[in-house]
């Protein structure tokens, strides 16, 4: 059995600048640990796999197209490949942010 801490995982290099940590990067999934401090967020950008948002922590608010809504802990979001996505923490506290894509991307998302 292999168990992956998120605070023993080290921080990636993303265009994102933010505390980005990949748990899991096989070729049928890949999922990443997010934290968003207050004010901070990820650029906009397009996936060109499915990707779903699960909250661990925090309220941030989850942009899927069109529609932007605060997003409270243990909830999922669901985001289809090809549509632009983004998460922002407007609050006063941490937000974290379990980040799955399946399957593992083989393109680069495209920033907005």
């Amino acid at each position: 059995m292999k168990i992956i801490n998120v605070a023993d995982s080290q921080i990636i290099e993303t265009p994102h600048k933010l505390d980005v940590r990949k748990l899991y990067d096989k070729d049928s999934a890949q999922a990443m640990h997010i934290l968003l401090l207050p004010g901070e967020a990820l650029k906009p950008h397009i996936t060109p796999v499915d990707v779903f948002f699960y909250i661990l922590e925090g309220l941030p608010e989850v942009l899927v197209g069109k529609e932007k809504i605060q997003v409270q802990k243990d909830c999922l979001v669901e985001s289809p490949k090809d549509i632009v996505h983004c998460l922002y923490n407007n609050s006063n506290a941490i937000a974290r942010v379990l980040v799955v894509k399946a399957p593992k991307p083989t393109i680069q998302s495209k920033l907005l």
